[in-house]
């Protein structure tokens, strides 16, 4: 603890160097972040200038602001693009993804990674790798007749895709993680009594919160934003989720600018709302995994 007859200067000589270097500002990578955040904040802000201008205000310069605002906009695109339905839908669709994406690849890459000794396992880990490469174009049209033919063109059918074809890639990222894991927390869960589905469900999975959170939040950034899987499987169009509804409202009003935008500023609003109320949980999953 520094006296109070101490300079500032004589405190900073004494403070080890790994310490300081903590405190400094790393000028260039602080100008390159600022400069790749406007190419998310511009189209952000000209989105939203859009969505609040009328139509003889789109004349003029794209990125001034209105100089009166239009709500009516967002009403009207409520209207045409049956709104509250299309965000149902979509919602079902990526809880429902999330969930059960987390529970069951995670399951699946806890039996590989604890097994990867065995030739099975490890031929199973290498199949999943390999299918990473497979383009979804060339299995479209196999995987919608299939889908049609059980009955699964609906939005149960599409998370169950989500979940299935996410699966390649969450089985890399989870095996890696649990691989990192010490055995002894098992043997020790195992030592009293605990059974394969014990130990998972109460030593391993609470582990894996980092890795839940990350592929929690690409699986839901997925579901939500996904246009093909939507196109090709859906065959009500009641049951049409955001993206599609916004292509086929495109599609029919691509004149009317405001109210486009209006809808597209809609659509976007839920995943940001979202994100600002969980990132406190995002972070600390994310802090806890690299102290684990």
């Amino acid at each position: 603890m520094s006296t109070p007859t101490q300079t500032t200067a004589e405190v900073t000589a004494g403070t080890p160097a790994k310490v300081r270097r903590r405190t400094s500002i790393n000028i260039p990578l602080t100008l390159l972040v600022a400069v790749l955040s406007l190419t998310v904040l511009i189209p952000l802000y000209f989105t939203i200038v859009t969505a609040l201008k009328s139509s003889d205000q789109l004349s003029g310069n794209g990125l001034a602001l209105p100089t009166s605002i239009h709500l009516e906009n967002f009403a009207k695109a409520w209207t045409l693009t049956n709104f509250p339905n299309a965000l149902l839908i979509s919602g079902i669709v990526t809880v429902g993804a999330v969930i059960l994406t987390i529970l069951t690849n995670s399951l699946v890459a806890y039996a590989i990674a604890r097994n990867m000794h065995r030739p099975f396992f490890k031929a199973l880990y290498y199949f999943f790798i390999a299918a990473l490469f497979v383009p979804f174009p060339i299995i479209m049209l196999p995987v919608t007749k299939q889908m049609s033919i059980l009955g699964l063109d609906n939005p149960v059918g599409l998370f169950l895709l989500y979940t299935v074809y996410g699966l390649s890639f969450n089985i890399f990222v989870y095996t890696a993680f649990i691989k990192s894991i010490p055995a002894e927390l098992e043997e020790a869960a195992i030592m009293d009594g605990a059974s394969v589905w014990t130990t998972f469900r109460k030593v391993i999975f609470p582990v894996l919160t980092p890795m839940n959170a990350t592929v929690g939040i690409l699986t839901c950034l997925w579901a939500w934003n996904d246009f093909m899987l939507p196109l090709v499987i859906l065959s009500d169009p009641s049951t049409r989720t955001l993206p599609l509804v916004q292509f086929v409202f495109q599609n029919q009003f691509n004149t009317d600018y405001t109210t486009a935008f209006a809808s597209y500023l809609m659509a976007m609003a839920p995943l940001l709302l979202i994100y600002i109320f969980a990132q406190r949980w995002v972070i600390s999953g994310v802090m806890r995994g690299s102290v684990k």
